[in-house]
């Protein structure tokens, strides 16, 4: 497979399971919790609060890693890893395209100041788990 299929498979396998785990740095050790997730152009964004711990930890340390796909038993479920660089983005077009109704149990609004998105510069992307059986990696 070459790295342009591998690629929309990446892709694929996100856009079907936009609930994750993401995973920062905190004093030095991994911190993780599941967020929701979109991909755009090949860069993954995630919705947080301007004011959260996640906001600081990127500042001291923009390497991350989300996790995305395993939904059943795992025996024959594809799932991604990405790892990449973090930055916080307040453009007003992408928060209003990812923008969902359900995010008002933490926001006002798509144009709430306190609403930022994470945006993941992928550096590297695995695909496991999938009908090939082999673990495939993509560099970017």
């Amino acid at each position: 497979m070459d790295k342009e299929d591998l690629k929309k498979l990446v892709q694929k396998i996100i856009s079907n399971h936009q609930i994750g785990v993401l995973s920062s740095v905190e004093n030095s050790k991994p911190h993780v919790r599941y967020m929701t997730f979109f991909m755009k152009d090949f860069i993954l964004y995630t919705p947080t609060k301007k004011n959260t711990e996640k906001i600081e930890e990127i500042k001291n340390n923009p390497h991350v890693a989300a996790l995305l796909g395993y939904v059943e038993k795992g025996s024959n479920d594809e799932y991604v890893e990405v790892t990449g660089i973090c930055s916080i983005s307040e453009d007003k077009d992408l928060k209003e395209e990812f923008w969902n109704d359900s995010f008002h149990n933490w926001f006002n609004g798509a144009d709430d100041p306190n609403y930022v998105l994470m945006e993941i510069k992928p550096e590297a992307a695995r695909i496991l788990n999938s009908e090939h059986m082999k673990t495939m990696e993509i560099t970017l």
